[in-house]
């Protein structure tokens, strides 16, 4: 197989995930507030809340006002699982809250590093060949990646709410190539998604890889166990 100009990756389930659940996440912040809700409830209600949401994209917004865009967009998703967990009375200061909650996501306690991931980062930088990111991730993004040191492995990262578009949508991919000055089947995607990664990549024109970690068995074309198994 002949080696890509540029692979493209998804963020969040692809290079790295969140430790423990959401849910779970939610309800620790939350008792730091005095407030003790079920792990499982919220994890059910944000699910619930983010599969309903419009997608984080701010068409005409100015770069400068993106990141209060984004902080808004995620106040509404967190309001509405803590609504749909019944809970959301609880609260004293729900505002002083979620500015606590969104910043925690900022930094690098919430996150962990696949352990296929720097291996393979560090294997196709050998290979002399660019590495990318195209995530639905909001700007936190650019500081999660400093913090787990990742930062260094990529020349461009795209998200949506700066381009404008969210995956599958291939406006999102073709932005993120041109910053390669690359043609789709120049190029690779790789993400944990089969619609918004997979789907949205290969409709595009690139070569896409479904990542489906934790599946002994993989049945479908071109679906990877791990990052290492491209190599």
């Amino acid at each position: 197989m002949a080696k890509p100009k540029v692979i493209f990756f998804d963020a969040v389930g692809t290079l790295f995930g969140i430790r423990g659940s959401v849910g779970e996440v939610y309800r620790e912040i939350a008792l730091e507030f005095g407030i003790d809700i079920a792990a499982e409830s919220l994890e059910q209600a944000f699910r619930a809340s983010f599969k309903h949401s419009s997608p984080p994209t701010f068409p005409g917004v100015k770069a400068e006002d993106i990141p209060q865009q984004e902080f808004s967009w995620w106040r509404g998703i967190v309001l509405s699982t803590f609504a749909q967990a019944n809970s959301l009375n609880q609260f004293t200061d729900f505002e002083l809250f979620f500015a606590r909650l969104y910043k925690h996501f900022a930094g690098a306690k919430p996150w962990y590093i696949y352990p296929d991931v720097v291996p393979a980062l560090e294997y196709w930088q050998q290979q002399k060949v660019s590495l990318g990111i195209i995530s639905n991730f909001d700007t936190r993004l650019f500081q999660v990646l400093k913090l787990l040191d990742l930062e260094h492995f990529f020349s461009s990262v795209t998200v949506s709410s700066l381009s404008g578009a969210a995956k599958p949508d291939s406006k999102i991919f073709i932005t993120a190539l041109a910053k390669h000055d690359c043609y789709p089947a120049e190029a690779w995607h790789i993400g944990d998604s089969k619609g918004e990664d997979y789907q949205g990549a290969k409709e595009v024109g690139m070569k896409s890889w479904w990542l489906h970690r934790n599946h002994g068995l993989i049945i479908g074309e071109n679906q990877l166990p791990n990052l290492n198994s491209l190599r």
